[in-house]
């Protein structure tokens, strides 16, 4: 797996990335790539995402925030300055076909990635992503096209909070949403967690190649 640090990216940089990565490894022009990155504020719509769950539109007007509409799973999620956030282009024909053990495994990068934090992740019954007690601290939502996988997870480390409680991700109360920071109490360095990520995610998902910036788009 190749892995690419680009900084904050647009959200729509970053989907054109994905799209052509997309079609490059499916014709097995490269193989497995991870994106890490941020985003500016932008909240992103998935296929389940309903009325209800969305800012008003007075909140969207006053904060500037944009709001896209997009293929994968999930509903409302928000993503901006102090995320990490992973999409990984992943081939599962070569990973047994299987979407739901796809997820469950980028749900146990993220909870052993929070463990080296000393935080005790869980998963909730019939729903997507990682917790800490009762708050979300990993979102996941994921894309399948002929079996490569796009989209991914975001994690929260320092990101401002506001913007969760404005929304309703997946029906849940924004309120119940958390970051690394506020769970210890301390300031937490990205360059720490996308480390320890990195570390998790190769015992699941095998060696990776660190190669700074993806091909310009």
């Amino acid at each position: 797996m190749r892995v690419y640090r680009t900084g904050r990216t647009d959200y729509d940089r970053a989907h054109r990335w994905q799209k052509t990565m997309v079609e490059r490894r499916f014709a097995g022009e490269i193989g497995d790539v991870l994106l890490l990155l941020e985003h500016p504020p932008t909240y992103t719509c998935g296929r389940a995402t309903q009325p209800e769950h969305l800012p008003t539109s007075a909140f969207l007007e006053t904060s500037g925030v944009g709001l896209v509409e997009i293929e994968r799973g999930g509903s409302i999620t928000y993503h901006g300055p102090g995320q990490l956030v992973g999409y990984p282009i992943v081939d599962l024909r070569a990973r047994g076909r299987d979407v739901h053990r796809y997820l469950r495994d980028l749900e146990e990068v993220l909870i052993e990635t929070l463990a080296t934090f000393s935080l005790h992740g869980v998963r909730r019954e019939g729903l997507t992503g990682v917790w800490v007690a009762e708050e979300k601290v990993a979102a996941l939502g994921i894309y399948v096209s002929r079996w490569i996988s796009s989209h991914g997870f975001s994690l929260n480390i320092s990101p401002d909070l506001e913007y969760f409680r404005a929304m309703r991700p997946c029906g849940l109360d924004g309120g119940q949403v958390n970051s690394l920071e506020g769970l210890l109490g301390r300031r937490v360095e990205r360059a720490e967690v996308e480390e320890v990520l990195l570390v998790c995610m190769q015992k699941i998902f095998g060696p990776y190649i660190d190669d700074g910036q993806p091909f310009a788009i």
